[in-house]
Formats: structure tokens, sequence, C-alpha cells
């Protein structure tokens, strides 16, 4: 039976930088560490040169690092929007 999943995107105004499920989302705000799981309750955050850690089913974790994004959380989907080219790593 799979694992239980999110729905991920990284939207920035040029495009749609990721459009996936993932199984969570991590990084860290001013408060501290998160994780973000399926069917987590309705959550927005700020998050600053960070890694955002997006764990799929399938594939090694994809990691991104934006100067700034913002996280919202809702109804099993995590937008992350963002301004600016990701740095890989």
């Amino acid at each position: 039976m799979p694992a239980p999943t999110i729905h991920v995107r990284i939207i920035s105004p040029q495009q749609l930088i990721l459009d996936t499920e993932a199984v969570s989302v991590s990084s860290k705000n001013v408060q501290g560490n998160f994780d973000i799981l399926p069917q987590h309750a309705n959550f927005i955050t700020l998050v600053e040169n960070t890694p955002i850690v997006i764990r799929t089913e399938r594939q090694k974790p994809l990691t991104f690092k934006f100067p700034l994004a913002i996280i919202l959380t809702r109804e099993n989907k995590v937008d992350i929007y963002t301004y600016i080219q990701p740095k890989f790593s």
C-alpha cells in the first residue's frame, strides 16, 4: 500500500518550478524546524535562506533554497511561493 502523500507546488511569477506528490516537506522558520505531512492542518510561514526538503516516495529528497519563500498549506496541498529561481543542492 503506498504511503499517503501531499501535493506540492513551487511557484514563481516566471514559472511553475515543481509540481509533485510528496510524503513530507521540511524546513526551518524563525520558530524552529518543522515538517509538513499529509493531512496537515492549515499552516503559513516565511522561510528565508533555508533549505526546503521535499521527500517523494520514489526519489531521493529534493532540496531547494530561496532567499525568501512563503509556504502555504491547506486542503492537503503545499504551495511554495517565491520570486527567484532556486539554488539546487
